[in-house]
């Protein structure tokens, strides 16, 4: 920035230089006819132009690293910050606003150093010398040519104030724009099969003109003030016409001063053209900046704790635990314990809170009171990365990236051995589709896995878990989208993997839990039963209920 703002001055004091070498021209060698002093004057003038144009391509060059280097960077921080915020503010900010605030607020800022570094290195010190240049000849002419420049302080301000609300509807409209994409991009099978079509364009459609109207009245405020410089420019032209040319044509003054004096002014038009867009530019860039700064200030709810040290023991207890969703509660006095090595299998109607229990013990939200604990140490007491390193995870949707299966279930680990790798994939049940891939393990998934069917994502996902290899298992519905054989295969190597293992199990279909050491029947959001099968079936309460529904005997 500063090599650029050194380029930049020299390539705008040039222009004063240039001015004022017409002075020589005009009286040396157009009037004088001094034939020898058109070899320096002309040499000096074209050396004018070649630092001009060298500074030109370094400056570009350097201003462009500048730019670059700063919105790529503003980027990498902003994700790094996104991911340090917890599950409550991804609930309430959808993706499509988040990729915005990535992608269109730091390209709205990507050129606003630019801007400065142009606006005051080159166009600043240009007027700066230019004006030199303008008063050295005479300070009366100057007066006249900038008689009106006060006319343009309220109209200025004026037009910056509503360009930084323009701005401010652009930028929110923008988010907006992304959210209408996200869902149409995601949900498109069901805006297909639901006749959607032209239900989701008239939405994008409402929003996008919204956009264009915004921008088409920033523009024509920005434009305002270069126009109204031009007004007063052209009013100062007229007078130094009317007071200079009755000099020069009295004697008073040479056509050499007047040529270098009306030089020097010209060549101000552009620059307090560029300075007078500057501003406009600046406050829908600050309009940016400022919804950047609002995220970075944005802090987790989820406060890290200081322990690195893991439990020794697995067990999981509950104590009195609640949580509320704005006015909803979610928990009501949660406790249970589940003990280490044993599996816990939480059952219970839709809306229960199980896999709001599996959200607390892993620290993606907090409890509005109660402990929970692991190994009877608070989970709030650790770190984030050591206790969500005690948990291998499988979730009923289970979320694949646009990587190669080998990616996927063992991401980050490139050192993993081919037989290791193997292993993971045959105990559940990967292999059995990989091995017909043209690519084997080296297949990309597609986005969100779309190239493989639901039951083979679920396969890819208990394996990353089985590699994963941790203390803590959490089951979510993990075979929910197999088939009858494949589930009872997957079923046989989590029931593997569980043996010695703290296992929480959320299943609705009860035919998978049945072999559980304990079963928690969960109901808005407390304990109502727990035991083995055959204890709650003989107790004939809510989970003997719940089997009725689902076994015909």
């Amino acid at each position: 920035m500063a090599a650029a703002f050194l380029l930049m001055s020299v390539e705008g004091g040039s222009l004063g230089v240039l001015s004022w070498m017409l002075k020589p021209l005009f009286d040396r060698v157009f009037i004088g006819g001094d034939s020898d002093a058109v070899w320096w004057v002309g040499g000096l003038i074209f050396l004018l132009f070649l630092v001009r144009a060298l500074t030109t391509i370094l400056n570009r060059a350097l201003l462009t690293r500048v730019a670059q280097a700063t919105s790529s960077q503003m980027q990498i921080d902003l994700v790094g910050h996104l991911l340090s915020l917890d599950g409550q503010f991804w609930h309430k900010n959808p993706p499509g606003a988040l990729i915005e605030r990535v992608q269109g607020d730091t390209a709205a800022v990507q050129g606003v150093w630019s801007l400065l570094i142009t606006g005051i290195g080159r166009d600043l010190i240009s007027l700066v010398a230019l004006f030199g240049v303008a008063v050295g000849i005479d300070w009366r002419w100057t007066l006249a040519a900038t008689l009106g420049a006060p006319l343009l302080i309220l109209p200025t301000v004026l037009v910056q104030r509503y360009v930084r609300r323009k701005a401010d509807q652009v930028r929110t409209q923008a988010a907006t724009r992304a959210t209408r994409l996200d869902e149409i991009f995601h949900g498109i099978t069901a805006v297909k099969l639901n006749g959607l079509e032209d239900y989701q364009l008239g939405r994008f459609s409402r929003v996008v003109r919204s956009i264009v109207r915004a921008e088409v009245k920033s523009a024509a405020s920005r434009a305002t003030v270069p126009a109204l410089i031009d007004i007063v420019t052209g009013l100062g032209f007229f007078l130094v016409l009317v007071l200079g040319g009755r000099e020069i044509a009295s004697g008073e003054r040479t056509v050499g001063d007047f040529m270098a004096f009306f030089t020097a002014m010209s060549l101000t038009f552009q620059p307090l053209r560029r300075l007078g867009d500057i501003a406009g530019s600046w406050q829908v860039a600050a309009a940016s900046l400022a919804r950047l700064y609002g995220l970075k200030d944005t802090q987790p709810s989820v406060t890290d704790g200081h322990e690195t040290r893991a439990p020794a023991a697995m067990s999981v207890e509950f104590r009195d635990v609640w949580l509320s969703f704005g006015s909803h509660p979610a928990l009501r006095g949660l406790s249970f314990r589940a003990e280490a090595g044993q599996t816990t299998a939480l059952v219970g109607a839709s809306g229960a809170g199980k896999s709001t229990v599996f959200n607390l013990l892993t620290r993606l939200i907090d409890a509005d009171r109660g402990s929970i604990t692991v190994g009877g140490t608070d989970v709030r007491r650790l770190t984030l990365a050591t206790l969500r390193d005690l948990f291998s995870v499988v979730t009923q949707d289970s979320t694949l990236f646009d990587e190669t299966i080998r990616e996927n279930i063992a991401p980050g680990r490139a050192d993993l051995d081919a037989a290791t790798l193997r292993q993971a994939m045959d105990a559940a049940h990967v292999s059995e589709f990989v091995d017909a891939l043209p690519g084997g393990s080296d297949t990309r998934v597609g986005p969100r896995g779309s190239s493989l069917s639901g039951g083979q994502r679920q396969r890819v996902a208990i394996a990353r878990a089985l590699l994963r290899d941790r203390p803590i298992l959490l089951l979510d519905e993990a075979t929910s989208a197999l088939d009858a054989r494949s589930e009872r295969l997957v079923q046989e190597a989590l029931e593997t993997l569980s043996a010695g293992r703290t296992t929480l199990v959320i299943a609705h279909r009860l035919a998978t839990v049945r072999n559980a050491d304990k079963i928690i029947v969960m109901d808005h959001g407390r304990v109502i039963e727990e035991g083995t099968h055959d204890a709650l079936l003989a107790a004939g309460g809510a989970y003997a209920r719940l089997c009725a529904l689902q076994f015909t005997e």
